[in-house]
């Protein structure tokens, strides 16, 4: 199976966002600069290298709310090949959103629409 390894949720105030899920559930959240679209990071459970002790736990972000209907809180599942899984994306229906793109020192990553117009991300990790 390829587990979910990351959530995005857009907020119109990231800094609000921020305080409001580090007093609720404890999050860590580390704001990026504009070279990474202002998005912030999130920890949800302790991490090494960005990514959780905890097996089945996961981390994310939060970024910028535009009011574009089409954002919306999305998970990102890991996968071994990218370009394989694309191919089976659209085999079984789904739409893809672009080409992959490299994220640097994390991996490739590419979005797609499910067949119920959900937006999901895939990522394949660099290899360690």
């Amino acid at each position: 199976m390829n587990p979910v390894v990351h959530f995005e949720m857009p907020a119109e105030d990231r800094k609000r966002m921020s305080s409001f899920y580090a007093s609720v559930f404890g999050w860590q959240t580390q704001q990026l600069g504009p070279e990474m679209g202002d998005f912030v990071l999130v920890t949800t459970a302790e991490s090494e290298e960005n990514v959780p002790k905890t097996p089945g736990a996961i981390n994310g972000g939060f970024y910028q709310k535009t009011g574009d209907v089409s954002q919306t809180t999305t998970v990102t599942i890991q996968v071994d090949d990218i370009k394989e899984h694309m191919k089976k994306i659209e085999a079984a229906g789904g739409k893809l959103s672009g080409e992959p793109m490299e994220i640097p020192d994390t991996g490739w990553f590419a979005s797609f629409f499910d067949t119920e117009g959900n937006r999901v991300n895939v990522l394949q990790p660099h290899r360690r």
